[in-house]
């Protein structure tokens, strides 16, 4: 598999808005924040399973996540604002206060810790 080159959106969804009632540091939120939602074709080119572990990497750090097929266009991710989204992005705010979080270029690979077990994908 070669890495997969997306632009990665970020905004709230519901999961995470149902995990931030129990707190930041519980699983529901942890499981919410910590993951990437892609399309389908997306996730078959690049080899990947729903649930697999990704690399994320952007110009400002990388970070690691789950994979989700959802309904994203072809070459656009979406992940959730949280602690692992941060990691990818920048702090310059050109003097809006608020970092680019909207549009930015990631790589993403499937990592060697852990394959998901759920189903094979479908170039297998």
């Amino acid at each position: 598999m070669g890495d997969l080159c997306l632009i990665l959106v970020s905004g709230r969804c519901t999961k995470q808005g149902e995990g931030i009632s129990a707190g930041k540091g519980s699983p529901e939120y942890r499981e919410a924040t910590g993951a990437v939602s892609m399309n389908p074709s997306d996730m078959r080119r690049a080899g990947l399973r729903d649930g697999d572990s990704v690399m994320l990497h952007s110009e400002f750090g990388e970070v690691s996540a789950r994979c989700l097929a959802g309904d994203m266009p072809e070459g656009l991710a979406f992940m959730p604002f949280g602690s692992a989204c941060n990691r990818l992005v920048g702090g310059e705010t050109c003097a809006s206060g608020m970092p680019d979080s909207k549009h930015f270029r990631v790589e993403l690979k499937l990592t060697a810790e852990e394959r998901s077990p759920q189903r094979p994908a479908e170039n297998e």
